[in-house]
């Protein structure tokens, strides 16, 4: 017996059984895909050639080529002809290992049947191995090919002499089968896989005498009964155990899987085989019986099934999660439920795919993510405290289950020596065990028990194993526990292995779907990311080239699962954020002024009109509830948002096919995203009607939004800081990362382009009083209110959007505008010098007139601009301030004692360091920058020194000209001109001192020029006598103080010396004089 070697021969032909089922698997899929079908079979030169070898296949003599037992045949007859004892709950590895063996190769035979395909192949391959090595080698797989077109008829013949094995073996499954197909109202009433069922016993051994069959796949039993029976059916007339056992198969399931999803339909293909064999009419009955039955009823308790095992796994992964230590002694429990679920599962998926039922509500489970998502738990408790359990087993192994087999060997009345040699190393290596090793290998002990339960089954042995049951059945327990010791992860593979579902796609991803769909299912989601992980366990090494293709689908999956379950959070907290922004809108103060009416309105008891207005809903009203029953949308959103966060948050990450996957990541991902479109959306900019949002509203919004985002944190443990600096830092840029326009380019664009625009064709001006730009009383109103986007309160606002980084592009992009108006000035006065002199004295004359009244509105308009420009630099100090007061004052200090002596260069480092906190600085850094780069190759230094010089006279000599203006009268309400005359006092001192720093002149010198110059072409109009030149006199005279004090050059000594001091305090008094008569 020793010589036959089967316990060898069984574990390597099933292992090659599954790897030529992978591989014929992966030929048919081939076949049947016109993407993936081989060349040649598609190939229009070799059909002819094709269809020649399929007409005359095998093409060869067979007379004296019969077909010999192969490997597999040999096995059986072998075991046939040792009258091999079959119990399934006594020598279990060999009678799995037999009926596996049987059931894998009549799949494998069934399976190469189905491939339409396979004369042509094989047909093609031998010729080519002919004419390649000048023999034929295939001769007998040609002539199975053609002998196993109907498998399992052939088959039947074939297993006539292996009935009385094959039907022991199976009739050995009545006490295990029936016991594991019970009813989910009789595994409820049993207190099935209950931890706390009894907590006197909670802490004893989960004990069986049959340890490995409580765990065997439900699906595994089915298949060996089926075809088993099939195979010897003559048994089904004789013994009423195989008919009982085999009719409850076929009233389980209508369908069972021969490979991946590769399916077997029960009833109609026993039919078939039936139908002509002679007294078979009972069988057929009970096949039509059955069949009606697993219609009717296989689907309902299936289901019910389902329902008892989503229950008790959920009680048992949260008592484990609580008592871990209880994964020792109830480890089998864990093994059970895992199997138990898996079986359910495979059932529900292969059913549902393929419905022979008209009502189909038995097959759509949208609770089935439940189930799986308890499986992954436990498993996840298997793989953290493997460990403790391996602890645990070991002092098991040691101290209790190597005395009782040493008393059992010790009780045996016949023991030869190598069985004996083999029992007592067993006990020798438990009795050795110790929780101090780092690592223990059973495998070569269970092998060994294997070739004895293959020594102990023969009808001749000494020591026979059907005679001593205790002793098989106590080694199928220790073997059991060696496996909790150095086999958890093969272990979990054999109970709870659901690769299955990466050959089902469509039915994998529409689960997910409904899963998504029903919030109270979205929780358990991640199990579908998580059962991308068990695709690899299905490769096969005699099919390598699979491992990439599935390795590719487990990837994408798992990707798309993620993503989507990213994207439904993100949905879901967009439809929060928008709720919250409702509700913050209400509470801004333009809402306020119909509350106010209505309060005021009602106190004078007047009626707006028949039946009044009704009372507006204040703030805040949705928070009052009146019954713990009503649930507001926003409710159902959180709820929602919470159970979707759970199973983000439930993995930190998972591994697939060595690719670490980390579902938190896919949120952060999908929130930066979306919170960058909704924050550039929320500026609602119109580019048609140049409309855009205040940016106090859109700040309000974007702190709505933000608060949302944060509490996410309390769902998932992600850093949400990490989105905000994200997202809005990128605001903070022109384009942000993905190359779209940010807020801080809409915003620059709508100030320059429509605000300041509008300034310069005079519809609206600026009041230093108010600080503001406000809009003036024109023909054609403007369609917004300048005010509303100037004030304080909103450049404030838009400093806060913006940040420095902002508000330093809105700067530079303001100084571009004023670089061009001066290089326009540049162009004018360079032409005036080059054509001064050569024309005649009135063309002259007109030249001039025409350069006074350009260059004096370009000034206005740098003024005005520069105005705006230090609206927006006070608004970044006050921000600063209040985030970061330490700073800024250091910076201002850092300013403020900065030695006179001091080397430009570095007095310009610490301007651009003020300038950036938003502190005013003598010398503007930014407008230094942007006009130096205006410098041109064809003027030299000195040249640009002169034009600069002259721009200074020309605004000084031509600013008598402004008295004549109509709209040049100053207002003491607004503190300044409606023309924006005022403005002219920024210009001029920020375009000196920028101007001669860059050419390196004293920008004080040309300063006391300049008013020198301006005083005394003021003081000329004094003596004109025409009332239209002089209206406006007092108004302009009042330029000379405001350029005064907004210089830090020059002081009101100096004005005195130049201009006298009575004439402003005149021209004060005068203006003041005439706004109150006007106003009266």
């Amino acid at each position: 017996m020793i010589q036959q070697k089967l316990a060898e021969k069984f574990t390597i032909l099933n292992d090659r059984g599954i790897g030529m089922l992978t591989r014929i698997y992966n030929i048919k899929k081939a076949c049947g895909d016109p993407k993936a079908k081989p060349s040649y079979l598609v190939d229009k030169n070799l059909e002819s050639v094709v269809k020649f070898i399929v007409r005359k296949f095998p093409a060869i003599e067979t007379r004296n080529n019969n077909v010999s037992s192969d490997n597999v045949s040999e096995l059986l007859n072998t075991i046939d002809a040792c009258q091999v004892f079959f119990d399934v709950t006594v020598n279990f590895d060999l009678t799995k290992n037999y009926l596996d063996l049987v059931v894998t190769y009549t799949t494998l035979m069934m399976l190469l049947s189905r491939i339409e395909e396979r004369k042509a192949i094989i047909g093609l391959y031998n010729y080519a191995h002919e004419m390649t090595h000048g023999a034929r080698e295939y001769p007998r797989l040609g002539q199975m090919i053609v002998d196993y077109e109907n498998p399992l008829k052939k088959m039947m013949e074939e297993f006539v002499p292996h009935g009385k094995s094959l039907s022991d073996a199976l009739i050995s499954l009545q006490m295990v089968y029936p016991r594991r197909n019970l009813s989910a109202d009789q595994w409820r009433n049993a207190q099935l896989l209950s931890l706390i069922s009894a907590p006197s016993t909670m802490l004893n051994p989960a004990q069986s005498d049959t340890m490995p069959c409580e765990y065997l796949s439900l699906d595994c039993m089915e298949k060996w009964i089926v075809f088993g029976f099939v195979l010897c059916h003559a048994v089904l007339n004789t013994d009423p155990a195989a008919l009982s056992l085999w009719k409850l198969a076929l009233q389980s399931s209508t369908c069972l899987c021969l490979f991946r999803d590769e399916v077997f339909h029960i009833h109609k293909a026993c039919e078939d085989l039936f139908v002509n064999i002679r007294g078979y009419n009972k069988r057929l009955n009970d096949i039509k019986e059955c069949k009606e039955q697993a219609l009717s009823q296989a689907g309902t308790m299936h289901r019910e099934r389902r329902k008892f095992l989503r229950s008790a796994l959920k009680e048992l992964a949260t008592v484990l999660s609580d008592q871990p230590g209880l994964l020792g002694p109830k480890a089998l429990f864990v093994f059970m439920a895992l199997s138990f679920a898996r079986d359910e599962i495979i059932w529900l998926l292969r059913h549902a795919d393929n419905i022979q039922k008209k009502s189909t509500d038995d097959f759509i489970d949208k609770h089935v993510a439940e189930l799986i998502f308890y499986m992954e738990e436990l498993r996840a408790h298997i793989r953290k405290y493997g460990p403790v359990m391996q602890r645990y087993y070991v002092q098991y192994l040691s101290g209790f289950d190597a005395v009782i087999l040493n008393e059992l060997v010790q009780n045996l009345s016949v023991c030869p020596e190598d069985e004996s040699i083999i029992m007592s190393s067993f006990v020798n290596t438990m009795t050795s065990l110790s929780v101090k090793q780092d690592m223990f290998d059973f495998r070569g002990m269970r092998l060994d028990w294997f070739r004895l339960q293959a020594y102990t089954s023969v009808s001749k042995a000494s020591l026979g194993i059907a005679d001593h049951r205790e002793l098989g059945k106590m080694m199928n327990t220790i073997i059991f526990h060696t496996k909790m010791v150095d086999s958890l992860v093969e272990m979990l593979v054999e109970t709870s292995d659901i690769s299955i579902f990466c050959f089902y796609s469509r039915a994998f991803e529409k689960m997910f779907q409904q899963c998504l769909e029903l919030p109270s299912q979205s929780r358990h989601s991640i199990s579908f990311p998580l059962l991308c992980t068990h695709f690899m366990s299905c490769t096969h090494e005699l099919c390598p080239e699979e491992r990439h293709h599935i390795g590719d689908r487990s990837l994408s999956l798992c990707n798309m699962f993620l993503d989507e379950m990213a994207k439904q959070a993100r949905n879901l907290i967009t439809d929060i954020c928008t709720e919250q922004c409702t509700l913050s809108d209400q509470l801004l103060p333009k809402h306020c002024a119909k509350t106010i009416s209505q309060a005021v309105n009602k106190k004078s008891k007047k009626l707006t009109g028949k039946k009044g207005e009704p009372e507006r809903e204040k703030p805040g009203v949705e928070s009052m509830r009146k019954n713990r029953l009503l649930v507001t949308n926003l409710d159902k959103l959180h709820t929602a948002l919470s159970e979707l966060c759970f199973s983000i948050n439930y993995v930190p990450n998972m591994v697939v096919w060595e690719h670490t996957f980390t579902p938190r990541e896919y949120l952060t991902s999908h929130l930066e995203i979306r919170f960058t479109k909704s924050i550039v959306g929320m500026t609602m900019y119109n580019q048609a009607t140049q409309e855009i949002a205040k940016p106090s509203e859109l700040l309000t919004s974007v702190r709505s939004y933000m608060t949302v985002l944060q509490s996410i944190e309390n769902y998932v443990q992600i850093d949400i800081t990490r989105v905000f600096n994200n997202v809005l830092l990128q605001q903070t840029q022109h384009l942000d990362s993905h190359g779209e326009p940010t807020i801080t380019s809409l915003y620059t664009n709508w100030y320059l382009e429509t605000l300041l625009r509008q300034v310069s064709n005079g519809h609206i001006a600026y009041f230093p009083a108010m600080k503001a730009f406000v809009n003036l009383p024109t023909e054609n109103e403007l369609t917004f209110n300048a005010e509303e986007y100037s004030d304080i309160s909103e450049m404030r606002s838009l400093s806060e959007l913006l940040g420095p980084y902002g508000m330093k592009f809105l700067s530079e992009s303001l100084m571009w505008h004023i670089s061009s108006q001066v290089a326009e000035l540049k162009l004018g006065f360079f032409i005036l010098k080059l054509f001064y002199g050569r024309l005649k004295p009135y063309l002259c004359l007109c030249l001039c007139s025409v350069a006074v009244d350009s260059v004096l509105k370009r000034m206005t308009i740098i003024g005005v601009i520069l105005s705006f420009r230090s609206l927006a630099q006070e608004a970044l100090r006050d921000v600063l301030s209040f985030h970061i007061p330490f700073l800024v004052s250091s910076v201002e200090d850092f300013k403020d004692h900065i030695p006179r002596e001091t080397d430009m260069k570095v007095a310009m480092n610490v301007y651009e360091l003020s300038s950036a906190a938003g502190l005013p600085c003598e010398i503007d850094p930014a407008l230094v920058v942007a006009l130096s780069s205006q410098k041109s190759e064809n003027i030299s230094p000195e040249e640009e020194y002169k034009i600069a010089c002259l721009l200074m006279v020309f605004v000084a000599v031509s600013m008598p000209t402004l008295a004549s203006n109509v709209m040049s009268q100053y207002s003491p309400a607004i503190e300044g001109h409606c023309n924006n005359i005022h403005c002219l006092a920024k210009a001029v001192n920020q375009i000196a001192a920028a101007l001669f720093t860059i050419h390196k002149g004293s920008i004080e010198d040309r300063l006391k020029e300049f008013l020198a110059l301006a005083s005394s072409s003021l003081l000329k109009i004094g003596q004109e006598t025409d009332k239209m030149t002089t209206r406006n006199r007092e108004s302009v005279y009042l330029l000379l103080d405001m350029i005064v004090q907004e210089s830090p050059f020059l002081t009101m000594d100096l004005l005195e010396s130049c201009f006298p001091y009575v004439l402003l305090r005149n021209a004060y008094h005068a203006v003041y004089k005439q706004s109150i008569s006007s106003s009266a």
